[in-house]
């Protein structure tokens, strides 16, 4: 008997710390909701006195940089090129509708003004103050939407114990109390939802370094959802959602692939709206010798695919140590932007078409407007199996030019002439009856 009361006492909290039990949107979260899934376009930014040293993010742990060290390092960060306006107006030239950025990492770094530590900008760099504070103002100056990424791991915080499977190898870590972390988090989740004005969502990560904690996740979603009923919860755990969740993300992935080895087989695919991250180099923080850069092909296709698979894109910079952010980095966002404005109207508000995801093609569609993505240029047949749709008109989008096209029993079949295709993405706007 005692055997079948502790079961379901275990089983009792996990559900509790896994998840918002009996959560209920607001309609303040619903209609965020379908603005984010209508956005598509986000940035992403992983900012920290890491970059002082060039090697990432993830530096603390892969030199495994002792605590008494580390903590030098934000006596040296002092970003005198910061400028918040514009950063979200590159966002803005870039075509992107909301930034997400990083409040305080996997090395316990809070960058912005926090009265829980004073391991902080405000209270240990010679800079002095607080980034979020200027982003939050510009971003409301310039319609621009704010998500805080929010680091759940810590390597630097004595009551992040037991440790999890990162960090093992940073000497000084100490022994506290995990009662205490959680205490510490939600302390900080409410500095950021009262002290920055309206927040877009909360983006969590780290959870997969104690996979199975006691997060005490039904607490914290409650909180943030109490403070800010619109504010978006997503949480990078590979996983299904949880209940409390309000949009699903998956790293360096389209939806349903498992090709990072992040999850062990592919993610489920639930019905919330969906975010896929990239970086434009192969760096989240700044990488002084990362200079292998996404062309722009590369960078638009995974925007187009992402929307055709029913997701938003939000795509990374890592700005140095000085606050300005690589120019090169510049260049690309610039160069999505200026595609954006000749052809967003094929990406934004849209859904994932009806012509599955191939290869060689996706589909977005807005109402009776279907827009096939055709993304190779190599050949000027394409084949779309089982498409019996009813339409009214098959043209080439960029300048409403007509486009053979045969449909039979098995699918149709389009034929663009070989001077139109587009060595990016050639576009054709199927009107629906």
């Amino acid at each position: 008997m005692k055997k079948i009361i502790l079961f379901v006492c275990i089983v009792f909290l996990n559900l509790q710390s896994f998840a918002q039990q009996n959560y209920q949107p607001t309609p303040e979260n619903l209609e965020a909701r379908q603005w984010f899934e209508n956005a598509k376009f986000g940035l992403f930014i992983h900012w920290g006195v890491y970059s002082i040293l060039g090697d990432g993010e993830w530096v603390m742990q892969t030199q495994n940089i002792p605590i008494k060290d580390y903590e030098k390092l934000p006596s040296f960060f002092n970003p005198v090129g910061y400028n918040a306006e514009e950063w979200v107006k590159m966002a803005k030239n870039a075509g992107m509708k909301y930034i997400t950025i990083t409040s305080r990492h996997h090395d316990g770094f809070s960058m912005f003004d926090t009265k829980v530590t004073d391991y902080n900008i405000v209270q240990k760099t010679p800079y002095k103050k607080d980034v979020l504070k200027d982003l939050a103002a510009a971003c409301k100056k310039y319609d621009m939407k704010l998500f805080f990424y929010y680091s759940l791991l810590d390597w630097h915080n004595d009551d992040y114990f037991p440790r999890g499977k990162t960090g093992t190898g940073i000497s000084g870590r100490g022994e506290g109390k995990w009662e205490n972390y959680i205490a510490f988090m939600k302390a900080q989740l409410t500095e950021l939802l009262t002290n920055y004005g309206d927040i877009a969502g909360i983006w969590f990560d780290g959870k997969w370094d104690k996979k199975d904690a006691d997060w005490h996740f039904d607490e914290i979603y409650k909180l943030i959802h109490k403070l800010q009923p619109q504010c978006l919860i997503g949480n990078n755990h590979h996983e299904k959602v949880l209940p409390g969740e309000d949009f699903q993300m998956f790293e360096k992935d389209l939806p349903g692939k498992s090709t990072q080895g992040f999850a062990s087989k592919p993610e489920d695919i639930g019905a919330l709206p969906k975010e896929v991250c990239e970086t434009i180099n192969g760096s989240w923080g700044f990488n002084l010798k990362d200079n292998v850069n996404k062309s722009k092909r590369t960078l638009v296709q995974y925007l187009v695919r992402a929307a055709g698979y029913g997701s938003n894109l939000l795509l990374n910079v890592g700005p140095m140590p000085n606050g300005n952010i690589q120019p090169e980095h510049i260049k690309s966002l610039a160069e999505m932007g200026s595609w954006l404005k000749t052809n967003g109207e094929t990406i934004y508000g849209t859904k994932g078409g009806v012509v599955p995801p191939s290869e060689d093609m996706v589909s977005t569609q807005k109402g009776k407007k279907l827009y096939l993505h055709l993304l190779t240029d190599n050949k000027n047949l394409f084949f779309v199996p089982n498409f019996n749709v009813p339409i009214k008109s098959v043209v080439l989008y960029k300048d409403k030019q007509k486009v053979q096209f045969k449909m039979d029993g098995y699918g149709m079949l389009i034929k663009v002439p070989k001077e139109d295709l587009d060595a990016i993405d050639t576009i054709v706007e199927i009107t629906l009856k």
